[in-house]
């Protein structure tokens, strides 16, 4: 008899596995790849909208995109960032007159690019 285990990571699956014997061996060696969230707009803790996940593909990295408005005194105040899988992704500065935009990359685990104390 087989038992079937489904995910909604990403879309949906089905791992159908014996209903007798261990199978934590199994789901150990299944690999599903490095994720990052996905959020087009995240502040403070929240992502307002849906917040999703993305699979790292060939040349890319897990993004954050944080967004600062520059105020009259030349000051950066945060306003919310962006999380994405982004291809070619270097981590820069951009530097306009009304807003700042810093991009931070990363792939050396699942889940990198939550922005930390924003």
């Amino acid at each position: 008899m087989l038992s079937c285990l489904t995910s909604e990571l990403q879309g949906s699956a089905c791992l159908c596995l014996p209903s007798t014997g261990s199978y934590k061996h199994i789901l150990q060696h299944l690999d599903l790849g490095t994720m990052c969230y996905k959020c087009k707009k995240y502040h403070l803790g929240l992502c307002y909208g849906l917040m999703r996940s993305c699979t790292l593909k060939h040349r890319q990295s897990c993004a954050a995109e944080n967004f600062y408005i520059l105020t009259n005194r030349g000051q950066s105040m945060y306003h919310y960032s962006r999380l994405s899988c982004m291809t070619n992704c270097e981590d820069i500065n951009f530097l306009s007159f009304e807003r700042r935009t810093e991009l931070i990359c990363c792939k050396h685990s699942s889940y990198c690019n939550l922005p930390m104390g924003l």
